[in-house]
C-alpha cells in the first residue's frame, strides 16, 4: 500500500478504461496507482502527465496537473532522444 503522503506521480498510460499513474518517491517510481481518468485533472489526462497528487489510506484523494514540470520532462526526454540518435563520426567522414 502507498504511505499518506503528498508525491509527484506520472501518468504511465490510459488504457481500457484505467490510468496508471506511477508514484515518484526520492526521485524513482516507487509505486504504481491505477485509477479511473475521470480522478485526474482533465488537462492530465495523457500520458507523461506530471502531477502534484495526495494518497490517503493508499486511495487519490487530490491530483494537481503540473504543466510546466510535464513540459521540462518532455524536452528533457527529447534532448536526450536526439543526443542518443546522432550518429557519432566514423574515421572516414571529414
Amino acid at each position: 500500500m502507498i504511505p499518506d503522503g503528498e508525491y509527484t506521480a506520472v501518468v504511465d498510460r490510459i488504457e481500457d478504461g484505467l490510468a496508471s499513474v506511477l508514484i515518484e518517491k526520492d526521485g524513482t517510481d516507487a509505486y504504481e496507482l491505477v485509477v479511473e481518468p475521470s480522478e485526474l485533472p482533465e488537462d492530465g489526462q495523457h500520458a507523461d502527465a506530471v502531477l502534484s497528487v495526495e494518497i490517503r489510506d493508499g486511495e487519490l484523494v487530490a491530483a494537481a496537473y503540473e504543466a510546466s514540470e510535464t513540459e521540462e520532462r518532455r524536452e528533457s526526454a527529447q534532448n536526450r532522444f536526439d543526443r542518443l540518435s546522432q550518429r557519432p563520426p566514423s574515421d572516414t567522414d571529414e
